[in-house]
């Protein structure tokens, strides 16, 4: 949602310094999957200093796309490497916080963030099997972004449980949204 709203809106007025960054696109990814696995690892002993992890890991998430665009480095190669690491990144974030919730004594919340991460999983298989078939698949309320926003929140408010809540329901919603218009788009064919 985020993404088809507001797409690439910082590659104008950053775009001098995504020129100035000495690194890859690919660099930038992989350093961003390792501050976000570190979250990982960090979230169990400090929920808010995960937090500010996956803040900074985020930002990484941000400049890989942008330096891509903004410097013509763009590649299939990148983009797909870049969904891979998100896809291990999302894994390694859910079930962190399943694993905290657990340590906590909280199974109920432990639970919601596993199903939250098949539905985030399942966004983004929705996607990949929909542009396998030929059909371009960006819709959705909760997407990547959405998601790591209301991590964000999440690990810094200590409010985990009533977030998953809503990432549970949105990113299954997302699903079902995806399903919907890729039958639509066949239907019409």
């Amino acid at each position: 949602m985020l993404s088809a709203r507001f797409g690439h809106f910082l590659d104008a007025p950053l775009g001098f310094i995504a020129a100035r960054i000495p690194f890859s696109p690919n660099v930038l990814s992989v350093i961003g999957f390792i501050i976000t696995v570190t979250a990982a690892f960090v979230i169990p002993h400090s929920l808010l200093l995960g937090g500010v992890c996956i803040m900074i890991g985020g930002i990484f998430d941000m400049l890989d796309g942008m330096v891509a665009r903004t410097t013509g480095r763009a590649s299939k190669f990148g983009a797909f490497l870049d969904s891979v690491l998100d896809r291990y990144s999302d894994a390694f974030l859910f079930l962190s916080i399943a694993w905290y919730l657990a340590a906590h004594g909280d199974h109920a919340g432990s639970f919601l963030s596993i199903g939250t991460l098949v539905g985030a999983f399942l966004i983004s298989y929705a996607r990949a099997r929909a542009e396998g078939l030929g059909e371009t698949c960006h819709t959705g309320i909760m997407e990547r972004p959405e998601r790591i926003i209301l991590l964000i929140i999440s690990t810094l408010t200590g409010w985990l449980v009533p977030v998953l809540w809503i990432m549970l329901i949105l990113t299954h919603v997302t699903v079902a949204q995806r399903v919907y218009y890729v039958w639509k788009r066949m239907h019409r064919q």
